[in-house]
């Protein structure tokens, strides 16, 4: 979800890259649902591990930033900072999955945690971005 709220807000102002301790392959379905109700399209979006990473070729020393959005995440950016210089940042955002009993209980925590996750990104990014 942060990847997309970022490239809907800021276009290709700054390179931005999604990755997680582990891959889960497919975004979760609810993602791409709430996320398309503002017009993100995450259908064909892919997440990768921070390891998956560093073997396609990404140097991770390019980056200036992680986001991290989980404890987990967190300790594994942390690990990364003994290898690289790298700012990182901690938003706690709700976990969405596995609660709510319905799909309609289920995209209200997914639609919380999407507008968690925009809210700090305009907290620490500034305005989206004029569209042209």
């Amino acid at each position: 979800m942060a990847e997309g709220l970022m490239k809907k807000f800021y276009g290709h102002r700054a390179y931005i890259q999604s990755a997680g301790v582990k891959n889960d392959l497919e975004i979760d379905g609810f993602s791409v649902a709430v996320c398309a109700e503002l017009g993100i399209e995450l259908e064909r979006h892919r997440s990768r591990s921070f390891d998956e990473m560093e073997e396609w070729g990404d140097d991770l020393s390019g980056f200036d930033l992680i986001v991290a959005l989980s404890p987990a995440s967190q300790r594994r950016a942390l690990d990364l900072t003994r290898f690289y210089h790298l700012d990182v940042e901690y938003w706690p955002i709700l976990d969405p999955t596995g609660l709510g009993t319905g799909r309609e209980d289920r995209l209200v925590s997914y639609r919380q945690a999407r507008d968690q996750i925009r809210n700090h990104i305009l907290e620490r990014f500034g305005p989206p971005l004029e569209e042209d």
